[in-house]
Formats: C-alpha cells, sequence, structure tokens
C-alpha cells in the first residue's frame, strides 16, 4: 500500500543552519572532540538569581496549570510597566500576549496578519527563522538586501520600490539585528513607520535583542507607530533560552484573535516560566554584569579578526553576534564552516543560514559564552588560516 504523500510545502522549509552545526558540535563532543561553541545565540551566563528563587518557590507550591492563553495578568501588568520605565511609552496591560517564547508569537503574529500568497518584506541577511515560518504558512518573504550603503538597516525607500513590483502586505525588521548587530535609530524607524501607514502594510518589529546594545540604547517602535505588532522575548538578554517565554504587543483589534489561536495552539505558555519571567526584570544589576562581559568580548573580537584576516563586516551596535566576510577563504560558508569545526573545533554559522544569495561568503560567530571562548577562536583561527 502506497503511503501519503507529504505537502509540498515542507520542502520549502529549510534547516535552521545554526542548529545543525550545534548538532554537528556535540556529535563531535561526544566523540570526545574539543569545541569552541561560538554557533548559537545562547547566554553562558547562568538564570539571575531572583529567576531562579521564584521559580523554586512556585515549584514548592506545587500549582503549576495552565494559565488565561493570553498569560498571567501579573506578568502581562509587569511588561506594561517595562515599557514606561525603559522607554517612556504607555501600553495598556491588555494589549500584550505572553508567548512560548518569541517563536510562538511569530506564528501567531503571522498567522493573525497575513493570508496565504502575502508578501511580507525581511532583510537579507537576517533571521532564518523569519522565512522558514513563512514558507510553513505559504507566506512569500521578500528580500530586502542591506549592506555597508543602507547601514546594513532596512530602508523606507527600498520598501517602498519591493511595494511598487507587487504590493506587500506586511514589513518585518529586527533592531538590533541577527545576524549583523546593527541597530535602527529613532529616525529610521519613524521613517519607516510612516511608510508601512502610508502604504496601508503591517510594521513587525522583532525586539528580542533589546537590552543588548553598547553604545546608545535601543528605540521601540511603538515610539513612532503604535499600531506597530512587537515581538520579544526573555532568552537573550534575560538568559531564558531554554524556558521558553515571550511576548507580543499587539493592537487592540488584534487581542481576541491572537488570544483564539493562542487557545488551540498552544493553550498557554508554562506556568512556571511566566513566574520566572516576572521576577527577570528585578534582575537588572546581575544582568548589566553579564552584558559586560558581552562587552569586552566584542572589542576583544572586532580587533583580533581582522588581526587574523577575516574581512569587514557590519558595525556590532547589539546583540552578540559578529558577521564577517571571508570571501578571501571561500565562498561555501556551508563547507567552510563544517571544514573549519573538523580541523579546529570551533563551531559558527554559516552566512547561508542567512542570506541564500550573498551568505556564501559570510560566517556569524556569537561571542554569549566566555572571553576565554572568544580567546581560543582568535588562537585556533590563526593558526588554520595561515
Amino acid at each position: 500500500m502506497p503511503l501519503p504523500h507529504l505537502p509540498a510545502r515542507l520542502a520549502r522549509v529549510s534547516s535552521f543552519l545554526a542548529m545543525d552545526v550545534l548538532s554537528a558540535a556535540k556529535a563531535k563532543e561526544r566523540a570526545g572532540g574539543d569545541v569552541v561553541h561560538m554557533e548559537v545565540g545562547q547566554p553562558s551566563a547562568p538564570v539571575p538569581r531572583r529567576v531562579r528563587e521564584a521559580a523554586r518557590a512556585a515549584l514548592e507550591a506545587g500549582q503549576i496549570g495552565y494559565t488565561e492563553a493570553l498569560g498571567l495578568p501579573s506578568l502581562r501588568e509587569r511588561i506594561a510597566r517595562h515599557y514606561r520605565d525603559a522607554y517612556g511609552v504607555d501600553v495598556a496591560p491588555e494589549r500584550i500576549v505572553a508567548t512560548t517564547g518569541s517563536s510562538a508569537g511569530f506564528v501567531l503574529a503571522f498567522l493573525a496578519l497575513f493570508e496565504p500568497g502575502a508578501r511580507v518584506a525581511i532583510t537579507a541577511p537576517g533571521y532564518p527563522a523569519y522565512r522558514n515560518i513563512f514558507a510553513a504558512l505559504d507566506i512569500e518573504p521578500v528580500d530586502i538586501a542591506v549592506d555597508a550603503a543602507s547601514g546594513w538597516v532596512m530602508t523606507a525607500e527600498a520598501v517602498e520600490r519591493a511595494h511598487r513590483e507587487a504590493p506587500l502586505a506586511g514589513v518585518l525588521v529586527m533592531s538590533p539585528a541577527n545576524p549583523s548587530g546593527t541597530m535602527m535609530g529613532r529616525q529610521a524607524l519613524a521613517q519607516l513607520a510612516e511608510t508601512c501607514r502610508r502604504l496601508g502594510v503591517w510594521f513587525i518589529s522583532d525586539e528580542i535583542y533589546h537590552g543588548l546594545t553598547y553604545d546608545a540604547p535601543a528605540e521601540t517602535a511603538l515610539a513612532v507607530h503604535d499600531d506597530a505588532v512587537i515581538v520579544n522575548s526573555f532568552s537573550k538578554y534575560y538568559c531564558m533560552t531554554g524556558w521558553r517565554i515571550g511576548w507580543l504587543v499587539v493592537p487592540e483589534r488584534l487581542v481576541r484573535p491572537i488570544e483564539t489561536l493562542a487557545q488551540n495552539l498552544y493553550i498557554s505558555p508554562p506556568y512556571l516560566s511566566q513566574v520566572a519571567a516576572e521576577a527577570a526584570f528585578d534582575a537588572v544589576e546581575e544582568l548589566e554584569e553579564i552584558k559586560a562581559g558581552y562587552a569586552a568580548n566584542r572589542a576583544f573580537l572586532l580587533e583580533e579578526m581582522t588581526a587574523i584576516g577575516l574581512g569587514e563586516g557590519p558595525p556590532v551596535d547589539g546583540a552578540f553576534y559578529i558577521y564577517r566576510d571571508v570571501g578571501r577563504f571561500t565562498n561555501d560558508s556551508l563547507a567552510f564552516c563544517r571544514r573549519m569545526l573538523e580541523e579546529t573545533g570551533v563551531a559558527a554559522t554559516p552566512g547561508l543560514d542567512f542570506d541564500p544569495d550573498r551568505g556564501a561568503r559570510f560566517v556569524r560567530f556569537s561571542f554569549a559564552g566566555s572571553m576565554e571562548d572568544c580567546r581560543q577562536t582568535v588562537a585556533r583561527l590563526r593558526a588554520w588560516l595561515r
């Protein structure tokens, strides 16, 4: 008896290369190999003490069950206070949706905003999960190439050009960005927001790396566009990757549709993670110490990677990645990263994960680990690239 055919859209969903590299690196370690992990955006610091204490107290109480699909009211209120304190922006708690990580937030937002076949602008390079979630939902990604000439950010002019070619349904930006680390200033955000208003397209801002900036604070899109859809998470700045907890801020008219989707797709975010996330806002002193470590890693790598012969890349305004041109050594970043892991034990992510066209000559290194990881990476690559 023949097996049923798999849906054609599955073939359009590519693997997440950063996670493939992580799997290969873990396999090398299990075989006794020595690996320096520079491939994933995983903070090496432990979860803040206040977060652990809140989780421990909730565990001891033992009442860990479902919450409302939109999340605990106390967490939503605390997130609203964060917007007042950090950005001077008033957001009603009712507009905030706690999610099972930002990944679930993307799925909820995309399902609520876009019909199958809708065209949504994203940057290239950019976060690979965007295009793969779009593929699973039959949404068409429209690549806006960014480079030094554009300041490595999406511009209003580029969006207008893409919209003239065929109407866009949405624009999705990330600031600070993955993999580039570049950040959009208030004026650039405002111009993009105004363009989206005028064209009648949704404006989505991925702000998962807010808090992780080095020279100036990040701006929230809510400061320039009250109807922007905001995606954020406790994974990066708050060091809570494995807790799978994030949030959305959405216009009031989207709250009920997203709640209905969340009820059916996820029921609710994990109770324990929500309790812990609320406590994370009170751990800023500890978190800023962790960020100081990232800043030291960043300064070291920006100097040393040029010294060992890697090419130029975007400025690292925020996040914890360095995206460098390796075109001097290869025109196949996937093969380059495989060989680098095998021969040096340094695990990094090929640029093809972020940019299907130009990523063949780029590699992303994460500096979310220790200074020793950074030193080892430079020492091993210096010897290998000679």
